[in-house]
């Protein structure tokens, strides 16, 4: 059985329209998830091409290539989980955003890029309106290069608002459960971090103390932010 098909059968037995039905239904999918290749999904020949990556962008009438668009490649998507592939080209930035009451296991399939992930500080208080910071602590800020193992963000912990910026060209397998859903209050929203210089670096919660205190402020990402639709090339899923 190709491996994204056994990758479908376990995220369909292991994740609801709540998410994973329990840890070690997670780890089933995480542990098929990090078997994934290239040529499991169609990208043999993007991968090949990173090996031989000499890390500068051809020029084109003697000025730098604008960065190519980001490509999403969809794989399978249900009331209880999507499939899909993010293609990068080096330099391109999927900026700051969250993934509301949801799970997400990612896979760097080919490539290197930098990864900087939040997670919220739920400090005590009145709310702030929606257009207010909020105060996040960081999670994780570094380089990944393929081939590593799978990260998983879970709705409160973990990094679950992140940014991507492509080191190389590279490839994000992503799953998430339960998928981004308006309706149902699960909508992508973009950050930033907040200008003001009145906000303070250190807050204590709860008896603990939380110190280099990042504030974050919703944004409209720039119009040049497109994500484009690919073609996937890999083995057919089978429902």
């Amino acid at each position: 059985m190709p491996a994204v098909q056994k990758l479908y059968n376990a995220c369909k037995a292991s994740l609801s329209t709540n998410g994973p039905i329990s840890e070690d239904a997670l780890e089933k999918v995480r542990s098929l998830l990090e078997k994934i290749k290239p040529s499991d999904v169609g990208l043999e020949q993007e991968a090949q091409l990173v090996r031989s990556w000499k890390g500068t962008m051809p020029e084109r009438n003697g000025g730098l290539r604008p960065i190519l668009p980001i490509k999403y490649l969809h794989l399978h998507e249900c009331e209880s989980f999507t499939m899909g592939i993010f293609c990068m080209p080096p330099s391109s930035i999927i900026p700051l955003h969250n993934h509301p009451g949801m799970t997400v296991l990612s896979k760097l399939i080919y490539g290197s890029l930098h990864v900087k992930a939040y997670d919220w500080i739920d400090s005590p208080g009145p709310s702030g309106p929606p257009e207010g910071a909020r105060p996040a602590k960081l999670f994780k800020d570094c380089e990944m290069t393929a081939p590593c193992g799978p990260t998983t963000l879970y709705p409160t912990a973990g990094g679950n608002i992140h940014c991507f910026k492509a080191v190389t060209p590279c490839a994000i397998f992503d799953i998430l459960s339960p998928p981004y859903s308006s309706d149902d209050g699960r909508h992508c929203t973009y950050f930033r971090r907040s200008p003001r210089v009145d906000l303070p670096g250190e807050l204590e919660v709860d008896g603990e103390m939380f110190t280099e205190v990042t504030w974050l402020e919703e944004f409209q990402p720039p119009d040049d932010f497109v994500i484009h639709r690919g073609q996937y090339k890999g083995r057919t899923i089978k429902p």
